[in-house]
């Protein structure tokens, strides 16, 4: 990724305003270069065999998530793309997970993470994910995993049509329900309460927490093609 590009990245994240409720969130448009988001149109793979249905890559049920391809952005996976594809990727991970740009998130919500592991030693490690959603894919209200610290979505859609397809924010209508991560709910329990604009070349970023209640409406259009880059800030205890 060039500096300027680079950059920008850091800039718009830094100094994004943060909405503090329901859960620490936040959405930024236009957050690359013009430039730089039109080459990275051109890198998205092409060949079938590039991307893996979810359940064979994570321990997921296999009957679920089978509407979500990703490849992973590592070394290895990434040795399945055309080489200029492979090098683009390749930097992009680089970029993403070498060091300043965590930092900056959690610069940014240091406070929320201080009380969250107070009084433990924790160890930070992140992973990125290229991610092709397609029809029928759907994410029930969740409150994501309990090692998830931070979770980055970059919106990759070429155009304005799929606007209607972004994360949505939930209220569980027991105002008081919490759950510290892992299972997903029925939609009937829940009321929705945003809908984050999938439009090109944007991002949303939120804060897991005990109520940090997200999913995807069903996708029924046909044909489609939800592209998106997973960033995400995990944890360890160190023992």
């Amino acid at each position: 990724m060039s500096s300027d590009a680079e950059l920008q990245l850091i800039y718009k994240v830094a100094n994004a305003p943060v909405n503090n409720w329901p859960f620490p969130h936040f959405y930024v448009p236009d957050i690359f270069p013009a430039d730089y988001y039109e080459k990275l149109q051109a890198m998205l793979p092409t060949e079938p065999e590039a991307m893996k249905a979810l359940p064979d890559v994570r321990p997921v049920p296999k009957d679920a998530y089978r509407e979500r391809f990703v490849i992973v952005l590592s070394p290895e996976a990434l040795q399945v793309l055309p080489e200029e594809q492979r090098a683009f990727w390749t930097d992009m991970r680089n970029t993403l997970m070498g060091g300043a740009f965590a930092r900056t998130m959690l610069e940014k919500f240091n406070a929320q993470i201080s009380q969250r592991f107070a009084g433990q030693r924790i160890r930070f490690y992140d992973e990125a994910l290229l991610v092709k959603d397609t029809t029928n894919y759907a994410l029930g209200p969740h409150s994501d995993s309990p090692r998830k610290v931070i979770t980055m979505l970059f919106y990759l859609p070429r155009d304005e049509s799929q606007r209607h397809l972004g994360t949505s924010i939930y209220l569980p209508k027991d105002r008081n329900f919490r759950c510290p991560g892992g299972p997903h709910y029925p939609r009937e329990g829940f009321e929705r309460l945003a809908t984050m604009p999938f439009m090109p070349n944007s991002l949303f970023v939120f804060l897991k927490t005990n109520n940090s209640f997200h999913g995807v409406e069903p996708v029924t259009e046909p044909d489609t093609r939800r592209w998106l880059l997973l960033y995400d800030i995990h944890h360890a205890v160190d023992q």
